[in-house]
C-alpha cells in the first residue's frame, strides 16, 4: 500500500483501522470536498479543516494495518489564538470546577476582565483574562471540572477569526501561550508524531478487541480531601450497601480524616456496584473507593471487568474513571480502561447531571431527584425554575414509587440502638434536610441531651492528651457552656474504687492523632518566644456572675476580650509568609477542644470582635457540641487567625502552649486563684489573679509587641470589662 497518508481513523462498524491514502495533495482536496473523509468515524488526529490548515504529505511504507507507523503534520495559517486555562488558585489545588462563565462566546475580552468563577479546594474565586480578544470557544461548560493547567476556553484576536478558531481548536494556540502567569504549564495537545511502533501496535490491538471486553459505563467514587492537611482517610462506616440506588446528595459513607469524622455525599446518581475499600480500611486521598453504574443490570458485568483488570495488573489498587480520565501517577498507577472507552464516551450520552448550584440546593431541600428532569437552560442545563416546576407538580400528583428512607447520622443510630428506640418512630429529624440527629433521639427517649455526652468537652493545650473524666471533677463545662475556673475536690477513695481498663502493648494512632504528631513536629521548625502576664480577675468574675445565667461562658468572655485587643495589635493576628507578613481580613478566634477519644480540634469563632457576647456564646456552644460529634466543616476548624488554649478548669495555674502550624500566636490561660497582697486602697486583702502566657512566632512578632498586647488585654479585663457586653 503506497501513497500519502492524510488521516488515520478507527471504524467501529468493521472494528478496523483505516487510513486515507491519496496520490496527491490536489486529489485529497477534491476527495475531501466530495465527502470521502466522512467515512472515518474517529480520526487521529482529527481530519484537517477544509480552509484553514495545509496538509504535509507523508510517504508510507508497505506494512500491515495493525502495526502501521504513521505521521501527520499540520501547519496553521496564522490564526492567532490565546487560551484560557484552569489556574492554580491555591497551593493544594489540583483541579477546579467552573461555577459560572461571566462572558459569552463572541464577547470582547480585555486584559483583567473577569471571565469565569472557579470553585477550588478552598473557595469560589473569580478568574481574570490575561490576553485581550474575543471569546471564541468554551471547552469546559459550567459545572464541569478540569485539572490545573488545562485549556478551558479559546480567545480569538479578531471577530472574523472566531469561526476559524472553533474549527482549529487547540492546534491554533500561539506557541507563546503556554507560558502561564501562575507558573503552571499548558497540557500537551494531540500529538501528531508517534515514533514508537510497538506502542502503536499495542494500542491498535486493544482498540480492535475492546468491543468484547469493554466495561459498562461507570463512575468512580473517590476518597475526598476533607481538610487542607489530609493525605489519607479511613472509612468508618458505609451508609449504603452494594446494589442500593444512589441519588445526588445521598450520604455514602463516614470518613475519618485528620480532623474529624465527616459524612461524604455522592455527586452522581446510579447503583452502588462495587465497594473497593471496606469498613475500617484506609486509603490515600483521590483513591477510588467504590463504583456506580447507571443500570442495576450492569453490576455483574462491571464486577467481572474489575476482576479481569485486577488479574492483568495485580499491583494496581484502583481504576481510573471513564468520565474523568487522569494522567498516570508516579505512585500506584491505575490500569487504564480499554481504548474504546474514550471513543464510546463520545458516542454515548454521559450520565452526569448538569445543573446549577442553586438548582441542586433547591432539589435537595425539596427531596427532588435531578435524574428525570429536563433542563431548559443553555445546553440542557437544569436551572432553578425546572426544579420549582417539578416541585409544584409533585404537590398535586405524588409518585407512589417515591421512596424516602429514614436518614440518620451514625451517632444518632448508635444512640437509638443503645436506648432501644426504632428510628422509624421519629418521622422527621431536625438536622439538614430532615436528617435525624442525636438531639432527636434524646428527645424521643425522653432524656436531656445536656445531661449526657452532648455536653461540651474541656479545653486543653495543643500538646496535652485528652484528660480522663472522674466523677465529681469539674472537667467539662455545664450545658450552658459555662466553664469552671477551679476543679472540685475528688476523694481518694473514689479514685481508687474506679475500675479502669488500661490498654496494653502497641496501639495504632487514629488519623487525628497522627495529624497532631505531624503538627507538633512541624512546630519545631518555627522560632518562638513566650511572654507571661498576671491579670487581676475580680472585675471580670463579678461581670461573669451577672451574665452567666444568660448562657455566657468565661471562655467566650476571654475570646471576646482577645479579639477587641487584637484590633489595636494586628501584628498578633497576622501570620508569617515566605519573606512576607500575611495580615488576615478578619479576627477569627480558635480555641482548642479535646475530644473524648483523644485528639484535638480548634473550633473557630469568626469575626469575634464584631459579634456581641451573647451571640458569640451561642455560636460557641453550637460549635463545641458539633465538635464532640465530629460534625464540623473544614472551614469551622481550620480558619483561625489567633489561638487560645485553656487549662484553667484543671487547676493549672501556668503552662506554655505550642504554636500551631501557620499561626502567629497562641494564648495559654491558667486558673484564677486567690492571692493575698496589697490592695489599691493600701490595705492587705485577697484578690483573684490569673496568669496568661502568649507564644509567638519570632519571625514577624517581637517581644515588645507581645508585651504591649498582654498589657492592653489585662487593662481591658481589669478596668473596663463592661466593654465586653457592648
Amino acid at each position: 500500500m503506497f501513497g500519502f497518508l492524510y488521516a488515520l481513523g478507527y471504524d467501529h462498524t468493521s472494528t478496523k483501522w483505516k487510513g486515507l491514502y491519496c496520490p496527491s495533495n490536489a486529489w485529497y482536496k477534491k476527495r475531501q470536498l466530495d465527502g470521502l473523509s466522512g467515512t472515518f468515524i474517529k480520526a487521529i488526529p482529527p481530519l484537517v479543516p477544509k480552509y484553514h490548515l495545509k496538509v504535509t504529505r507523508i510517504p508510507l511504507r508497505k506494512i500491515s494495518v495493525q502495526t502501521i507507523v504513521w505521521r501527520a503534520a499540520l501547519e496553521t495559517n496564522k490564526v492567532h489564538t490565546k487560551e484560557i486555562f484552569m489556574p492554580a488558585l491555591s497551593s493544594t489545588m489540583t483541579e477546579g470546577r467552573i461555577v459560572k462563565w461571566l462572558k459569552k462566546v463572541g464577547e470582547r475580552i480585555e486584559t483583567g476582565d473577569i471571565v469565569m468563577v472557579v470553585e477550588s479546594d478552598k473557595a469560589d474565586m473569580e478568574v481574570e483574562a490575561f490576553d485581550p480578544g474575543y471569546l471564541a470557544a468554551i471547552l469546559v461548560d459550567e459545572g464541569g471540572t478540569a485539572p490545573v493547567g488545562k485549556t478551558v476556553g479559546l480567545v480569538a484576536e479578531k471577530v472574523e477569526d472566531i469561526e476559524k478558531v472553533r474549527e482549529c481548536g487547540l492546534d491554533c494556540i500561539d506557541s507563546g501561550s503556554s507560558s502561564r502567569h501562575d507558573g503552571t504549564t499548558s497540557l500537551e495537545t494531540v500529538e501528531f508524531i508517534r515514533s514508537n511502533e510497538s506502542q502503536v501496535e499495542q494500542e491498535s490491538f486493544s482498540a480492535a478487541s475492546s468491543a468484547q471486553h469493554a466495561p459498562p459505563e461507570y463512575t468512580c467514587i473517590l476518597m475526598p480531601t476533607l481538610s487542607s492537611t489530609m493525605t489519607e482517610g479511613r472509612i468508618v462506616e458505609w451508609l449504603k450497601k452494594e446494589g442500593d440506588y444512589i441519588t445526588s446528595g445521598d450520604m455514602l459513607m463516614v470518613v475519618e480524616s485528620d480532623k474529624a469524622d465527616m459524612e461524604v455525599e455522592s455527586f452522581d446518581e446510579g447503583y452502588l456496584a462495587h465497594i473497593v475499600y471496606a469498613k475500617d480500611t484506609s486509603c490515600p486521598v483521590g483513591t477510588t473507593v467504590a463504583y456506580l453504574v447507571p443500570d442495576a443490570a450492569d453490576i455483574p458485568r462491571l464486577k467481572q471487568w474489575i476482576t479481569q483488570q485486577s488479574n492483568q495488573v495485580p499491583s494496581s489498587s484502583s481504576l481510573s474513571s471513564r468520565k474523568q480520565p487522569t494522567k498516570d501517577s508516579s505512585s500506584s498507577p491505575p490500569p487504564p480502561p480499554p481504548p474504546s472507552a474514550v471513543s464510546s464516551s463520545q458516542q454515548t450520552t454521559p450520565s452526569r447531571i448538569i445543573a446549577s448550584p442553586y438548582a441542586r440546593k433547591i432539589a435537595a431541600e425539596k427531596n427532588i431527584s435531578l435524574a428525570g428532569l429536563k433542563g431548559t437552560g443553555e445546553g440542557g442545563r437544569i436551572v432553578a425554575k425546572d426544579v420549582l416546576q417539578t416541585a409544584e407538580e409533585q404537590k398535586t400528583h405524588h409518585d407512589s414509587h417515591d421512596r424516602k428512607p429514614t436518614v440518620a447520622t451514625p451517632q444518632a443510630k448508635k444512640l437509638a440502638e443503645s436506648f432501644g428506640i426504632s428510628l422509624d418512630t421519629i418521622s422527621v429529624g431536625s438536622g439538614p434536610y430532615g436528617r435525624i440527629i442525636p438531639a432527636d433521639v434524646y428527645k424521643a427517649a425522653g432524656k436531656d441531651a445536656s445531661e449526657t455526652e452532648l455536653a461540651p468537652p474541656h479545653f486543653v493545650d495543643f500538646k496535652a492528651p485528652a484528660a480522663p473524666k472522674h466523677e465529681g471533677a469539674a472537667t467539662t463545662p455545664d450545658p450552658s457552656g459555662k466553664s469552671t475556673s477551679a476543679p472540685s475536690k475528688t476523694r481518694t477513695s473514689d479514685i481508687r474504687s474506679e475500675s479502669t481498663t488500661s490498654p496494653k502493648g502497641e496501639v495504632a494512632m487514629n488519623s487525628m492523632q497522627k495529624a497532631v504528631v505531624h503538627n507538633m513536629n512541624a512546630s519545631l521548625q518555627v522560632p518562638v518566644f513566650r511572654v507571661t502576664y498576671t491579670v487581676q480577675m475580680d472585675a471580670v468574675e463579678a461581670l461573669y456572675k451577672k451574665i452567666s445565667e444568660k448562657g455566657v461562658s468565661m471562655s467566650t468572655l476571654l475570646a471576646k476580650a482577645s479579639a477587641l485587643t487584637l484590633r489595636k495589635h494586628p501584628i498578633l493576628n497576622a501570620s508569617y509568609g515566605k519573606d512576607s507578613i500575611i495580615y488576615h481580613d478578619g479576627i477569627h478566634i480558635a480555641m482548642a477542644v479535646a475530644l473524648p477519644d483523644g485528639g484535638l480540634i480548634t473550633p473557630v469563632l469568626k469575626n469575634a470582635d464584631q459579634e456581641d457576647i451573647y451571640t458569640l456564646s451561642k455560636s460557641w456552644r453550637d460549635l463545641v457540641k458539633r465538635a464532640l460529634l465530629k460534625k464540623l466543616s473544614p472551614d469551622e476548624y481550620s480558619s483561625g487567625t489567633f489561638f487560645i488554649s485553656n487549662l484553667g478548669m484543671f487547676g493549672v495555674t501556668h503552662f506554655e502552649a505550642i504554636l500551631p502550624p501557620g499561626a502567629g500566636a497562641i494564648l495559654a490561660i491558667g486558673a484564677s486563684k486567690p492571692v493575698v497582697g496589697m490592695q489599691s486602697n493600701g490595705f492587705i486583702g485577697v484578690s483573684k489573679q490569673m496568669q496568661m502566657t502568649i507564644t509567638c512566632d519570632h519571625r514577624h512578632i517581637y517581644g515588645a509587641q507581645a508585651a504591649a498586647f498582654l498589657k492592653d488585654l489585662c487593662s481591658l479585663l481589669e478596668d473596663c470589662p463592661q466593654e465586653l457586653t457592648l
